[in-house]
This record gives C-alpha cells, sequence and structure tokens, in this order.
C-alpha cells in the first residue's frame, strides 16, 4: 500500500478524537525506509524480531513514508526522524537513508551490527551526516541464544565509546523477555546512563513495556536517570506513558511512529501474564495463524495501529492533566531540541 487509505471509521476517530488534540507540527522520530530489494535475509538474521510486521509492508520508501503523512494527518505538517530496516542488508539500508534525510532534510540514524568498528561507525556516521546510531537485537552474535541476548551485545562498549566520543544520539531497542523490568536491561541501562554521559540514549517503545507486567517496577530503578530519554513508538499501554512521565517528567518522551508497521488495522490486548495479541479484521493480513501474537476478529470498529497509540497519549495525558504545552513538547519540542531540528 503506498500511503494509507481512509476508512470512514479512520475518518471518523482522526476528527472526533484526535484532530483537535493534535498540535499542528509534529516529529515523528521514529520512522523506517527500505526498499523491497534490500531483502532477503536469512532466517539468523531475523532472530528475535516478530513475524507480524511483514504482514502490514514489505517496504517504505521515502515517498511512501511522506505520503502517509498527508493521508493520515490532514491539516498537520509531520516531520520524521529516519532509520532503515534492521533486518535487510544493512549497507543499502544505511545508503538509502542517507540519500533520503537529505533529500527531505531531515535528521537520520545508521543502522548498526556488532562487529563494526569503531573506526568504521567514525567514518559512515560523520561522513554520512548521520545523527547517530540504530543498534538492534538481530544484529549481534550468530551463536548467542535469542532468549539470552544483552543490551551490550547488539550495542557494544566499543559503540558506546564512540557515541559517547562524539555526542551522538542512540536509539535503543532492547531484547529479552522480561522486556523493561528485566534485572540485566536495568542494569545496563544504569550503566550506560552513568558510564557514557555524552551520548543521548533514547530507550525505544517506553522498553517495550506493552503490558502491566512488562513495566514491573522497572521506573523505581529508571527515575534515577537525568540523560536518558524514551519515546512510545508503537506502544498503546497509556500505563507505560504515565509511569514514564511520572518517573522523568515531560521533557524525556516523544513521539515516535513505527512507521510503516503501525498502518496495521488492529488494536492490541494482552493475556497470560502480558503477551500481547494485535486484534486485527478477520481475512485482512491472510493466514495468520503462525504469529501468536496475531488474532482476527469480526469486529468492524478498529482504526490503525499508529491512531491505537496516539488515543493512548491521549488517555495518559488525561490522567496526568498535562497542558497544552506538555502535549506540544512530547509530540514535537522534546525532539525538535534533541535532533536540533527547527520545523
Amino acid at each position: 500500500m503506498f500511503g494509507y487509505v481512509m476508512s470512514d471509521y479512520d475518518k471518523k476517530v482522526y476528527a472526533e478524537q484526535l484532530a483537535d488534540f493534535l498540535p499542528d507540527k509534529m516529529i515523528d522520530a521514529h520512522a523506517h525506509i527500505w526498499l523491497k530489494e534490500f531483502d532477503p535475509v536469512t532466517a539468523e538474521e531475523q532472530k528475535a524480531c516478530v513475524s507480524w510486521t511483514r504482514m502490514v509492508a514489505e517496504d517504505c520508501s521515502i515517498e511512501d513514508l511522506m505520503q502517509t503523512y498527508t493521508d493520515m494527518f490532514p491539516g498537520k505538517k509531520m516531520v520524521p526522524v529516519l532509520m532503515g530496516w534492521p533486518m535487510t542488508s544493512l549497507p543499502l539500508t544505511n545508503d538509502y537513508t542517507r540519500e533520503a534525510a537529505k533529500k527531505v532534510n531531515v535528521p537520520a540514524f545508521y543502522c548498526t551490527d556488532y562487529s563494526m568498528t569503531a573506526e568504521h561507525l567514525e567514518k559512515e556516521v560523520i561522513g554520512g551526516g548521520f545523527c547517530g546510531l540504530k543498534p538492534y537485537q538481530n544484529n549481534c552474535a550468530p551463536y548467542i541464544p535469542e532468549k539470552e541476548i544483552r543490551i551490550y551485545d547488539f550495542l557494544t562498549p566499543e559503540h558506546l565509546e564512540v557515541a559517547n566520543k562524539h555526542g551522538w544520539i542512540v536509539m535503543l531497542h532492547i531484547s529479552r523477555s522480561l522486556r523493561l523490568r528485566d534485572p540485566l536491561n536495568l542494569a545496563q541501562l544504569m550503566e550506560i546512563e552513568e558510564k557514557y554521559p555524552n551520548l543521548k540514549l533514547i530507550v525505544a517503545h517506553v522498553g517495550r513495556a506493552y503490558s502491566k507486567e512488562d513495566l514491573g517496577d522497572a521506573f523505581e530503578t529508571l527515575k534515577h536517570t537525568k540523560n536518558m530519554m524514551f519515546d512510545f513508538t508503537a506502544n498503546t499501554l497509556d500505563l507505560a506513558m504515565i509511569e514514564c512521565i511520572k518517573a522523568v517528567g515531560t521533557k524525556r518522551i516523544m513521539f515516535g511512529s513505527d512507521l510503516p508497521i503501525v498502518k496495521m488495522r488492529m488494536f492490541r490486548t494482552t493475556e497470560n501474564g502480558g503477551f500481547y495479541i494485535n486484534n486485527v479484521p478477520r481475512g485482512l493480513y491472510g493466514d495468520v495463524s503462525s504469529d501468536p501474537h496475531m488474532r482476527e476478529t469480526d469486529r468492524e470498529d478498529i482504526t490503525n495501529f499508529l491512531y491505537e497509540e496516539l488515543l493512548a497519549f491521549k488517555r495518559c495525558a488525561a490522567e496526568l492533566s498535562l497542558s497544552r504545552e506538555d502535549v506540544e513538547d512530547i509530540l514535537c519540542n522534546n525532539a525538535a531540541k534533541l535532533f536540533g531540528m527547527n520545523i
């Protein structure tokens, strides 16, 4: 799908629940672009990656992304921060992202592999005009079992040192089945905060806390941070946003979309101790039986994943009595300051 085709229900949700709540200008701090021909990757290279994302989009060109913003947010200006797709050829996705970022004049992240040297990163990031690094859990040593991947296995100390040296931004998608509340994740996040104070770390997806069980009491630890930032990309759990803001305030959390996967028509539920389920219209995405995170429903009042995310943030804003200025900071100004953007 090029762009996004709004259903009547989408239009109703946007007009009645989002249009007046959203500011006129927003920054999407987490958007992916890549082309289909950058595939395929091996099964090993997709280690620790969910499969349902491929049901939504096989690729997303920069033109597709910008058209999607126009289609989904009529009357608004949306400016992205770009990154490639870590489950494709990294040289190809990084080259494409670099040129796309120049074309539309926006910041972009460089997707990394654990084996890249500091010298390689300096050459590519500085030479390519990237704002920092986008490590991903599948790009770690192949012998590490999926459930045992640590942050330092794909965001290595060598990479942290060079990022700290140059003051780069690092967009981190954490691994492990306990997600944000995992003791090892929390220990390494706190260590990064303390040992590398010059880099700017963004914990994506609020640490993949998609259920209250994923949260645990993680923010009892993370409230002691002073530099770490968070985005609520592809997260529809208002509680995660609420606890994050209670812990670190309104200046250290940002909006991101995770486009194109949030084009998916769905709503999210959790069960069995926090396992998330994407509930999708029956037949829309073919046979979904092979993915335990997917479930079909006959409900008709289903909008897209991105609107569900923003509706969750709206609930968060209401619960915390956020001001209009707070909402504008979270949806635009915090990212503008971090990335040095003037929109």
